[in-house]
């Protein structure tokens, strides 16, 4: 007769309002991107099933992975965080490889894997960094009384993962980074004079850093005033509210936007919920808003629950990152931020993004079989 042990004995069900969560906006999203691609990709790939076949592809293997992540003892990757932490930078040294890295719409942020598929590795990066954070900061003889024995190492790692995600370039990925990273420092209990020479130091470097290049700026000021460039640089703000505003209550009936048929650029990734706002209206992006607004709560709440630091660390990093993730895009498409590529987690076309949420979603499942 096999043994059980007491941790098996003590492991209770997963937290499955997480898992429906989570597959209602997969699905949500599969549907979104085949509507909003399906005209653009006939035209341009002769097949309109093109951006959904690969959403679906990614989909599934997110599923196996999140399932897989589910069942997998979270404490392990507290003992694989510094080989996890090797990888992140050698796949975001890989991008900057002639032949190894892809380019696409002037940025450079992917791998090529044979012709087959491409990675992203700044995903990657988000969730490694949280990992190694929460890892880092849970060690027993940690004391966060001492800046340069404790929070410098984890913010050191993620500065340089944030610069050469910055050289792909990748903003909004880069600060998403930095907001989990600087919650889990917080969360650990960085005292209030270190936080705030943190903040001081940090402020000024985003705001170089968003003024830095020649577009970024053009952004901020099409941000303040779209209709000063409506062709250019308001372009895309511009088209982001003409999508939003004849949704009314209902929208337009699914399939039917008018915004995607080469008015919005990239509909199926960036500006999706510009699309999904036009199309179920009113009503169905706020649906969309109440399901991440119970994904984000039960990433909390296992966070709160969860049975060491370690787990507590790292439930609240990959909420906050998922959080962050999806207040940034729906900020960009609604006029609120200034534009800045990022994905809405889940919903958007895009694998890496999909795959390594999914995932991380996995290992806050995965914690809450242990919660007290």
């Amino acid at each position: 007769m096999r043994r059980i042990s007491a941790e098996q004995e003590q492991r209770k069900l997963p937290d499955f309002t997480i898992f429906f969560t989570v597959l209602i906006l997969t699905a949500i999203g599969l549907v979104m991107v085949f509507s909003a691609s399906y005209i653009t990709a006939l035209e341009s790939r002769g097949d309109a099933f093109y951006f959904l076949r690969r959403q679906a592809f990614w989909a599934c293997l997110g599923l196996i992975g999140m399932v897989f992540t589910a069942n997998f003892n979270y404490k392990k990757w507290h003992r694989m965080a510094p080989v996890l932490l090797f990888l992140n930078f050698i796949f975001l040294l890989l991008v900057f490889i002639p032949g190894l890295g892809e380019e696409y719409g002037g940025a450079r942020r992917w791998i090529s894997m044979g012709g087959l598929f491409t990675i992203q590795p700044a995903e990657f990066t988000k969730l490694v960094l949280v990992i190694f954070t929460a890892s880092f900061l849970s060690k027993k003889n940690i004391d966060m009384d001492d800046f340069w024995r404790s929070s410098f190492v984890p913010l050191l790692m993620m500065a340089i993962s944030f610069l050469l995600i910055i050289k792909q370039p990748d903003l909004g990925t880069a600060v998403t980074l930095a907001l989990a990273v600087g919650v889990i420092v917080f969360a650990a209990g960085m005292p209030f004079k270190q936080l705030f020479c943190l903040a001081s130091f940090s402020l000024p470097a985003m705001l170089y850093f968003s003024m830095s290049e020649e577009y970024r700026m053009e952004r901020i000021f099409s941000f303040l005033d779209p209709w000063a460039d409506p062709l250019d640089t308001g372009y895309h703000i511009i088209q982001s509210l003409y999508a939003l505003g004849p949704g009314g209550l209902f929208g337009v009936g699914l399939g039917r936007s008018r915004q995607k048929l080469y008015y919005l650029p990239e509909p199926q990734n960036d500006f999706i919920f510009s699309i999904i706002g036009e199309e179920l209206g009113f009503l169905g992006a706020v649906t969309i808003m109440l399901l991440f607004f119970v994904l984000i709560w039960r990433g909390f709440k296992t966070s709160l629950m969860a049975p060491d630091t370690f787990s507590s660390l790292l439930a609240m990093g990959i909420t906050v990152m998922v959080a962050v993730q999806t207040l940034l895009n729906i900020g960009v498409v609604t006029g609120s931020i200034p534009v800045t590529g990022i994905t809405l987690p889940l919903i958007s076309a895009g694998g890496s993004s999909l795959f390594f949420t999914m995932c991380g979603l996995g290992i806050i499942m995965n914690i809450s079989r242990y919660n007290r």
